[in-house]
């Protein structure tokens, strides 16, 4: 008998990025299993859960990859980028070096991902409002000059962490249906009538 779990319309691989300590790892809990942990150590590597969701009547299964944000481990993470088909890109809004290390990160994914890969950036551990570093309206900026969609999060409070990688995952939905949609009309009304049927019609 087959396991619910594995009854899906569509696979997408999702990777979080970003600097160690930034909050990747509660991230990925909270979405998929709905938990934090405020002992959370380093990711050693890569790590990833899963979690099935709805978007417009079909099953999305979601894979999502926490990779290391420690300097010996980018060799490792690099190779996960591929077949990636959203990111969030995560920095801590109470500590200015992991937004200014933003536009590495960045620079990284875009060499090792695909060209049509998702692009969120993530502000998190909005709750630490009051230790904020990185005003809103920066990082929004940011976002913009570079095409990435934007949002603050709270792993610690839940705020924002269902719309993230909803917003992610139906981005990347609308993608595929659109291609989906865009072949069937390219089968439907481009391609040349067989040859059997132009002669019978014109011998009727």
């Amino acid at each position: 008998m087959a396991n619910r779990d594995d009854e899906y319309d569509f696979l997408f691989k999702v990777v979080l990025i970003g600097d160690s300590g930034v909050g990747k790892s509660n991230l990925l809990s909270r979405f998929t299993r709905n938990e934090f942990n405020l002992e959370s150590k380093s990711t050693i590597g890569v790590e990833f859960a899963t979690r099935s969701l709805q978007v417009d009547s079909k099953t999305i299964k979601a894979q999502i990859w926490d990779t290391a944000g420690q300097e010996r481990y980018r060799a490792i993470t690099s190779a996960y980028y591929r077949g990636a088909v959203g990111a969030l890109l995560v920095y801590d809004i109470a500590k200015h070096m992991t937004y200014e290390n933003v536009a590495r990160w960045l620079k990284e994914l875009r060499d090792h991902a695909d060209n049509n890969i998702v692009i969120m950036l993530v502000g998190n551990k909005s709750d630490l409002r009051h230790l904020r570093a990185v005003p809103t309206d920066e990082a929004r900026a940011f976002a913009e000059k570079n095409t990435l969609s934007f949002i603050e999060t709270s792993a610690l409070d839940s705020t924002n962490v269902e719309e993230a990688f909803k917003n992610i995952l139906t981005g990347r939905h609308t993608q595929s249906s659109s291609l989906f949609i865009l072949a069937q009309h390219f089968l439907i009304f481009h391609f040349p009538e067989p040859h059997w049927l132009i002669t019978g019609i014109g011998n009727a």
